[in-house]
């Protein structure tokens, strides 16, 4: 089942920010029992010394950093979207082509997240501004996140049905 964009519309500040809301979500809720087993309740403890990039052991780190950038990269490369996103009927592509992004892309997008976030989250904010809504994470991987809208109203019977294969 392969949708065509018919008119690109990038996706905006807020409808990003959302979908990553859900992605942050739906990640805390996967990975806390595994935490939790490999930790114990202590790793939950508020403390002032403890910061998102703070690392509280080799499990922490590939718990929180390597499964999570390998989720993204696997779900933009393989359906162009993380559940977050497609709830929002966004979509990750190749900034040229329109299509889906390699591994390589993905990397090089999770990896321009640090880049991002550095200036005060100033690359993420800077979508809000962008023509193409562009991050600077989407623009040193070369992708952009788009808009679908669900025309189904516009669409005959046979087109609906034909989504169905």
């Amino acid at each position: 089942m392969s949708k065509t964009i018919q008119k690109t519309i990038y996706a905006g500040f807020w409808r990003r920010a959302l979908a990553l809301l859900l992605d942050s979500l739906l990640f805390v809720v996967l990975t806390t029992p595994l935490l939790y087993i490999v930790y114990g309740q202590e790793y939950f403890s508020w403390s002032n010394q403890n910061t998102s990039l703070q690392v509280y052991g080799v499990m922490d780190f590939l718990i929180t950093k390597v499964l999570a950038a390998a989720l993204l990269v696997s779900f933009w490369h393989l359906a162009a979207a993380t559940p977050g996103k497609q709830l929002m009927h966004l979509k990750v592509l190749d900034a040229q082509s329109l299509q889906r992004i390699t591994v390589l892309q993905g990397l090089i997008r999770v990896a321009a997240y640090l880049v991002s976030a550095l200036p005060m989250y100033l690359g993420f904010i800077w979508v809000a501004w962008d023509k193409r809504k562009q991050g600077f994470h989407d623009m040193i991987a070369k992708t952009v996140v788009v808009y679908e809208e669900d025309n189904y109203l516009d669409e005959s019977l046979e087109q609906l049905i034909s989504r169905l294969d």
